[in-house]
């Protein structure tokens, strides 16, 4: 654990160093998909750094040999991130940052025997991304994934399953 730790803060300190650059937009505003559906904010509060705002739910419901199951998950995501442009493409940039995620989480598991109650989830997130603006048109999209070390609720511990795509009108 003490090894990933300083592996990851090796990382963070190295690329922070890095030479970055500002976006063409302030803020954006839209869908998300993935692990759900959502809604995604992201506003540049300086050349490089900019805070996202995610809000995501998802409905799975599913039968398996075990029997069956359904789910909804709600949940609210806070990020900071630093951009750097990628020179070889206008309007490319990648990005890296974290935040926190809250999440609430109520089952029906029928056969399984797995607690049905609700639960609220606390988490720790991390963000890797490619962040593109369309040149001409007032358009933003974004691929990232999200890692996230639940600290308490149903599946705490580490999760990996988490990012998406977004699509985002652009405000200057």
């Amino acid at each position: 654990m003490k090894t990933k730790f300083f592996f990851f803060l090796a990382i963070i300190l190295t690329t922070s160093m890095i030479r970055l650059s500002a976006q063409d937009y302030t803020t954006a505003v839209g869908l998300r998909a993935a692990w759900g559906y959502g809604l995604s904010a992201k506003h540049f509060i300086s050349d490089n750094a900019a805070i996202e705002l995610i809000g995501r739910y998802r409905s799975y419901s599913s039968s398996t040999i075990l029997g069956k199951f359904s789910y909804n998950y709600l949940s609210i995501t806070g990020l900071y991130q630093m951009h750097k442009e990628i020179d070889a493409v206008d309007g490319l940039a990648w990005y890296w940052g974290g935040g926190a995620s809250l999440g609430f989480y109520g089952g029906d598991f029928k056969d399984i025997n797995v607690d049905d109650k609700g639960s609220t989830n606390i988490g720790i997130c991390g963000n890797l991304g490619l962040d593109y603006k369309f040149a001409n048109i007032p358009l933003n999209i974004s691929a990232d994934w999200i890692p996230t070390f639940l600290l308490s609720g149903y599946g705490n511990g580490f999760s990996s399953e988490s990012g998406g795509l977004a699509i985002r009108y652009t405000l200057k």
